[in-house]
């Protein structure tokens, strides 16, 4: 069964803020993502498995531990891109693969238009879309992802809603989420309030 995970970190909870309110420009957010993301990358990999190996300082030999292998992160376009920067400055090691998927306003059902990844089978893969809202787009990308046969697949986002996370568990029982809040609820139209409108389009600043 997966697990919630609120990150309550203050720094993470007063750029959140930052970003919530709507005079904030797009540069600006950008930057206050970029290092929420980081922080939300040292939880999200808290307990990845260690290996001990020999090593050298400038003192001495020793044994110490290091990662048994670095995760792959997947993208899902275009919003996660603004927290994918922030995870590889954390693990610049990862591989990345990217998911292409629009919602369609009618149905806001998440229609696949883009899907590239590296080698996953048997990894760790960590997803990442700021926005966890009807939980449609994560679960379709997290579908696909699965196909690949990865050992685990977690996702971290910056909000979710509480349909989203409904969503998500039912499709993915199997699949931990990482977030920075757990808001209200969302609106007619499927946007997460009080939120901090479409993720996307204020991180590239578009309309």
């Amino acid at each position: 069964m997966s697990q919630i995970h609120v990150i309550s970190h203050p720094l993470v909870q007063h750029k959140l803020t930052q970003m919530r309110r709507a005079e904030t420009p797009s540069e600006r957010f950008r930057q206050l993502l970029n290092e929420t993301s980081l922080l939300l990358t040292y939880e999200v990999t808290r307990d990845l498995p260690l290996v001990t190996t020999e090593i050298t300082t400038p003192l001495t030999e020793m044994e110490a531990p290091e990662l048994v292998e670095h995760p792959v992160v997947i993208s899902i376009l275009r919003a996660g891109n603004g927290l994918l920067d922030g995870v590889l400055q954390v693990i610049p090691g990862a591989r990345v693969g990217h998911v292409g998927l629009y919602r369609d306003h009618d149905t806001l059902e998440a229609v696949e238009y883009y899907c590239k990844f590296p080698p996953i089978e048997g990894k760790t893969a960590i997803v990442v879309d700021p926005m966890l809202a009807t939980g449609n787009s994560a679960a379709a990308a997290l579908s696909r992802i699965k196909e690949e046969n990865p050992a685990e697949v977690r996702f971290l986002c910056l909000l979710a809603a509480p349909e989203g996370i409904e969503g998500l568990q039912s499709a993915h029982p199997d699949v931990s989420i990482w977030t920075a809040s757990i808001d209200d609820q969302l609106n007619e139209v499927g946007y997460i309030v009080p939120g901090l409108g479409d993720a996307g389009d204020r991180i590239f600043g578009t309309t």
